[in-house]
């Protein structure tokens, strides 16, 4: 069968960029008021700190299992003028601008917790089509500057998301409850960001035009990509069920050993998460052997066995570098407040005031990803490669978590943050801009949905694990938390030493 010419992909304009990525803007203010807000929310409605890491299990949850499965449907999606990626961000905004809207009018830790869970559940349906979208929209030369773009709309989304609380205590809006409860400053901040989630959202759908099957087809892209879409289910089918047997082993000694140590309940789920993998491996298999090619449990085992050789070694950085970022988001709040604001007491106007701070530290460290996203690691990327402008900057992330064990003063701490920022913006841009120039384009969407399983697991284990060694080694002392993310995030950027893009290009190539 003879393939349609093969052209490059047109260059897109500045404006255009604004308009593919826009909607993150959006996204971004729903993660931002989630992340710096909801331990305060929990701890307000009487959640202890021990509490913490179980409640915050929803959100990673939620990614573990939708992102894989919006990538696959949006591979093999077009709605004809709604295209390919754009109808699961409509939806996605819709459901997760009500989840915000819902959040702070909980009236219980189970209604909020449950409300986390279809925030995060909305917001991953959203989110995980915006990465892919970049890759189906810019040529290869294009998605280092795409993907910054992205990450500059990604802080500027943050900052706006966490400095609002702040912003509204200033203005007079009441940042305290009689009896405890969700001050006013922070129902009004996500109200306004479910407006602003779905009216950015709203933009980049209305303003884009994504390419027809038959334009991608025509692309250098999506060359050879033929062969691509069904041979990791074929090779599924060669595979043994014994690792299956040994995920669904090693599942089930997990679940023994929280009885016998007495570990949180928590670790129950990772156990659970491990056997329900196996036995999902082990039905991919038994598809794949009886030819179901086109079924998806077939296709996402298939594809995260399957994974290239640089997301795998991509994968391992993503583990850790996440690892440090879900302990900052799950604990910063308690740090601030006990080390440097001197109060345990969720309801008195210290412990609020500390909220608020920490809202304005998620601002800096959002604001100067964006910054460092459009200046300096387009030029580091071009001067040193991307491999190595990753490593310095996930080396930069790991000074400001170490800072935070050397200073009481908590204005100080926005130094530290400058690090965190520069971190952040790499993990949000590089990555990505070395996969989407790496990965097959038909495959774009579910290889971005596995990928961020990488982002999705520390986390679990986070929430999991760092309750029980907490409470086993440095009980009500969370300012440890903050050294662990350090030497975690370090061990990334040794990770990241492994990741050569340039003989991925050339294999590829």
């Amino acid at each position: 069968m003879n393939r349609p010419e093969v052209m490059e992909k047109p260059r897109q304009s500045l404006a255009a960029l604004w308009n593919i990525s826009f909607g993150f803007l959006g996204i971004q203010v729903g993660f931002a008021l989630q992340t710096a807000n909801m331990s305060r929310i929990f701890q307000s409605l009487g959640s202890s700190l021990d509490d913490l890491p179980a409640l915050w299990i929803a959100a990673p949850l939620t990614g573990l299992l939708v992102q894989p499965i919006i990538g696959h449907l949006s591979d093999r999606t077009w709605l004809g003028r709604l295209g390919r990626r754009r109808p699961y961000f409509l939806a996605g905004s819709i459901l997760a601008a009500l989840s915000l809207f819902l959040m702070p009018m909980s009236s219980s830790l189970l209604m909020a917790a449950v409300l986390l869970w279809a925030l995060d559940a909305s917001l991953n349906i959203t989110m995980e089509p915006f990465r892919a979208f970049v890759g189906d929209m810019l040529r290869k030369d294009q998605h280092t500057v795409g993907y910054a773009v992205q990450t500059a709309f990604i802080g500027v989304g943050a900052v706006l998301g966490s400095i609002f609380p702040a912003l509204l205590d200033r203005w007079g809006v009441s940042n305290t409850i009689a009896g405890g409860g969700i001050p006013a400053t922070v129902r009004y901040s996500f109200w306004a960001g479910g407006a602003a989630l779905l009216a950015a959202v709203l933009w980049t759908v209305l303003t884009t035009r994504e390419y027809s099957p038959e334009e991608l087809n025509q692309f250098r892209d999506a060359a050879g990509d033929d062969a691509a879409a069904t041979q990791n289910v074929d090779a599924l089918a060669n595979r043994s069920f014994g690792v299956s047997i040994v995920w669904i082993a090693v599942g089930i000694s997990i679940l023994f050993a929280v009885v016998e140590w007495r570990l949180q309940k928590e670790v129950y789920l990772l156990g659970g998460l491990l056997i329900a993998y196996g036995i999902a491996n082990a039905a991919g298999i038994a598809l794949a052997r009886r030819g179901a090619t086109a079924n998806m449990l077939a296709n996402i085992v298939g594809d995260f066995s399957g994974m290239p050789p640089i997301m795998k070694r991509l994968a391992l950085v993503q583990f850790f570098s996440w690892s440090a970022l879900y302990t900052m988001w799950v604990f910063t709040t308690p740090v601030v407040a006990q080390y440097f604001y001197h109060t345990t007491d969720t309801s008195s106007a210290a412990y609020q005031e500390a909220g608020n701070w920490v809202g304005v530290l998620s601002a800096v460290y959002s604001g100067v990803s964006a910054i460092a996203a459009l200046t300096l690691l387009p030029f580091l990327a071009k001067s040193i490669g991307k491999s190595r402008t990753h490593t310095l900057c996930l080396l930069a992330g790991a000074a400001g978590y170490a800072s935070f064990l050397f200073t009481r003063d908590p204005k100080m701490l926005m130094i530290s943050e400058i690090g965190i920022g520069i971190a952040w913006g790499s993990i949000l841009a590089m990555p990505y801009a070395i996969l989407a120039s790496s990965l097959p384009q038909r495959k774009l969407g579910i290889y971005m949905g596995l990928f961020n399983i990488f982002i999705v697991v520390p986390q679990l284990l986070v929430a999991t694990v760092m309750g029980s060694i907490m409470k086993a080694f440095f009980p009500d002392q969370p300012i440890w938390t903050m050294v662990a993310a350090a030497i975690v995030m370090a061990v990334a950027a040794l990770a990241m030493l492994r990741v050569r893009p340039d003989e991925q290009a050339a294999k590829i190539g």
